[in-house]
């Protein structure tokens, strides 16, 4: 294996597990706001048992987030020093800022929410809430902005091999930043949601402070379900910034290998790329440019119009997005169905409704990390698009066998993160509602 491919390995591992808690604590952080902001109106103090139990949880994920998401900043200039040589004045400046206006807001404002219910005004603590809501969220822009600048860079210009800024804001909000902003935001929300509906069911299940497991349902499921019908407004808004700017990767992700007049929609298949075509495959007749140009006759280029050398895997990217596809419609049908139940009033007493939430809650995982794998190797084999390719981006004096050992090395730690940071959930999990004010700030960590 070459130093390239290990890299992109370990980098992969590193981003890949780092990413599954922001989207959690996005959406964990939406629901304590809507907690406490519930429990200010109400005055019920299940609202504020509840808001404590959640606040427990956020902490130990905002804990493996930090832990994890650290590696992340070293790995740019160990493994990827050309990549940073060349782009790094303008890719660094969102991840500083993220640092310096995103990071430590969420993080001092939380330390409020875990320690110190009892220590200030009830109207600090909602703001606080607020706070870290807010915060998360404008990490995640701060993110987002410097990957969707690899995605489709704008606003520089090349001087001597490496990028200039020459309008921030072009920068910033480049032609896919909010498409993926929205898309991932919601994803996250998502999350939340469903990680609150199985701790929930769980409680119902098992019998424990049913009405307050109840009362953190209701709103988690409402949620759930009206973000998951317009996450899919917002995955089309995103495949049409795709099409537009990446054509390549839309063929890709379709598996479209001959430019089409009336392409259809690929539900299955299995990519052939030696011989250039897609196995098994489930189509709907000219769905595909009614999609995109909104109508049945609109062309879409194939993977027949790019250099070989410019285009992407088929195979990961092709299956990223049709997993990432396939739960999203998955995540419409439960609310459809929860909402009959709601309407029924039987979402809390309907055990396999609950039963199926507990099996459910890996989903958003599966789907926020396909999506991610489908986006990224869809980019190949560019490290920034048409700007610099990812085999020029790494560190030419990091021999492969360095990298297997960080690998290795950064795998096992992961390990012991993943077990005692589930440990720990898992013991708040079952901790229940209903303790004391103080009872977000014993034992957090």
């Amino acid at each position: 294996m070459n130093a390239v491919l290990l890299a992109r390995l370990q980098f992969g591992l590193t981003a890949g597990f780092h990413f599954l808690f922001p989207p959690t604590t996005l959406g964990l952080a939406l629901l304590v706001l809507i907690l406490e902001t519930r429990y200010a109106r109400t005055k019920n103090e299940a609202d504020k048992d509840l808001s404590v139990y959640l606040v427990r949880i956020l902490g130990v994920v905002f804990v493996m987030g930090v832990a994890t998401g650290v590696v992340l900043e070293f790995a740019f200039g160990n493994n990827w020093a050309a990549y940073a040589r060349t782009v790094g004045d303008i890719f660094g400046a969102p991840l500083a800022a993220e640092a310096v206006f995103s990071f430590f807001l969420e993080s001092v404002f939380l330390g409020i929410l875990v320690f110190g219910r009892s220590r200030v005004k009830p109207g600090t603590y909602r703001l606080s809430a607020f706070l870290v809501f807010f915060g998360a969220h404008l990490s995640a822009l701060w993110i987002l902005i410097a990957n969707s600048w690899m995605q489709t860079p704008a606003g520089f210009r090349l001087e001597g091999g490496r990028a200039v800024l020459t309008d921030f804001w072009q920068a910033a909000f480049n032609p896919s930043t909010v498409e993926r902003f929205l898309h991932t935001v919601l994803a996250g929300w998502i999350t939340g949601a469903v990680v609150a509906m199985a701790i929930a069911a769980w409680l119902l299940l098992k019998g424990r402070a049913p009405d307050r497991a109840a009362r953190l349902l209701k709103p988690a499921f409402l949620l759930f379900a009206a973000t998951a019908v317009v996450q899919l407004g917002t995955g089309h808004a995103q495949s049409l910034q795709v099409w537009r700017s990446q054509p390549e990767k839309m063929a890709a992700y379709e598996g479209l290998w001959k430019t089409m007049d009336g392409a259809p929609l690929t539900l299955f298949g299995i990519p052939d790329e030696k011989n250039e075509r897609t196995l098994l495959a489930v189509r709907i007749p000219k769905m595909l440019s009614l999609l995109i140009h909104f109508s049945p006759n609109g062309r879409v280029l194939g993977l027949e119009e790019f250099p070989k050398d410019a285009r992407p895997p088929v195979f990961v990217p092709f299956v990223g997005y049709h997993v990432m596809f396939l739960i999203g419609l998955l995540f419409i049908l439960m609310g459809a169905i929860g909402a009959w139940l709601l309407a029924r009033k039987k979402l809390a007493s309907s055990r396999g409704y609950l039963k199926f939430l507990l099996f459910a809650a890996p989903l958003p995982y599966l789907a926020n990390t396909t999506g991610w794998i489908a986006a990224e190797v869809g980019r190949q084999p560019w490290a920034v698009y048409k700007v610099l390719r990812t085999s020029e981006a790494v560190s030419a004096v990091v021999p492969a066998g360095n990298i297997v050992v960080s690998l290795v090395l950064l795998t096992a730690v992961y390990i012991l993160i993943a077990v005692g940071g589930l440990a720990a959930i898992f013991r708040r999990v079952r901790s229940g509602p209903g303790g004391g004010p103080d009872e977000a700030g014993k034992g957090a960590y």
